[in-house]
């Protein structure tokens, strides 16, 4: 049995098929520009290099924005990244998610580059040990501050080897463990020689002819030191300063 068309029933359908694709249409448009504006929010919060505040971002944004609500949906949806939008002091930023800070610290060692200063001391200590504050001074012919040798001490790489028993029994410096496993000396008879260092170029060839680079020794005359008293170690290393101008030290 065949159907009769009924054309009253074929135009209602046709009518509620096309307001059903209205209804459709009118509620995806707004969703579509929704997300549009929520786009645009993101790259403009991502892109600050400072926090914003509300009137900063409405001038950014197109007009009649409720940029409020796109704020509020955006920091809600950011809630579980790593990620947040977050709100201080009346300003909006993204910034790392609280839980994930630790991931992001960044430990390295600092190389620190010594001043010629430093570098001349550490040489005459290391060729002349055990060498007093008073026999680095005639060497390099100019004063050693007081902070230069603080920071060789600070680095390990000098330290006191004890009093000369002579008047005054000056504190003397020598090289420690830590200056060869720096420089990876097995032992400071290693260092290079007079030849070895014009080889390298590190010295001037019109130096004298009868030029004579020290060699050190790892076993001293200890017989010539006194032991240096730990406990008074501070006390002393500062007395040897009292009399020394470091105004003018190198």
């Amino acid at each position: 049995m065949s159907k009769e068309a009924n054309p009253t029933l074929d135009a209602i359908e046709l009518a509620v098929k096309s307001l059903a694709q209205r209804s459709i249409r009118m509620s995806v448009e707004p969703a579509r520009q929704s997300d549009g504006q929520l786009r645009m929010i993101e790259a403009l919060m991502f892109a600050a290099h400072e926090p914003l505040d509300m009137e900063s971002i409405r001038a950014r944004m197109p007009d009649g924005v409720d940029c409020n609500a796109l704020l509020v949906r955006m920091q809600s949806e950011y809630a579980e990244r790593g990620v947040n939008l977050v709100r201080v002091a009346d300003k909006w930023r993204l910034q790392t998610a609280p839980d994930l800070t630790a991931i992001l610290i960044d430990e390295r060692e600092e190389q620190r580059k010594l001043s010629n200063a430093a570098l001349e001391t550490l040489s005459i200590i290391a060729y002349h040990q055990p060498v007093t504050r008073a026999e680095i001074e005639e060497v390099r012919g100019v004063a050693v501050s007081r902070g230069t040798l603080d920071l060789l001490m600070e680095l390990g790489w000098v330290g006191l080897r004890g009093r000369r028993r002579t008047p005054g029994r000056p504190v003397t410096w020598g090289t420690t463990e830590g200056f060869l496993a720096h420089f990876g000396l097995e032992q400071i008879e290693d260092l290079p020689g007079k030849d070895e260092l014009k080889a390298a170029g590190l010295l001037d060839s019109r130096i004298p002819a009868d030029f004579e680079v020290p060699m050190p020794s790892s076993d001293p005359d200890m017989d010539n030191l006194l032991p240096v008293d730990e406990e008074a170690q501070d006390s002393t290393f500062h007395t040897d300063f009292l009399d020394s101008d470091e105004a003018g030290a190198d």
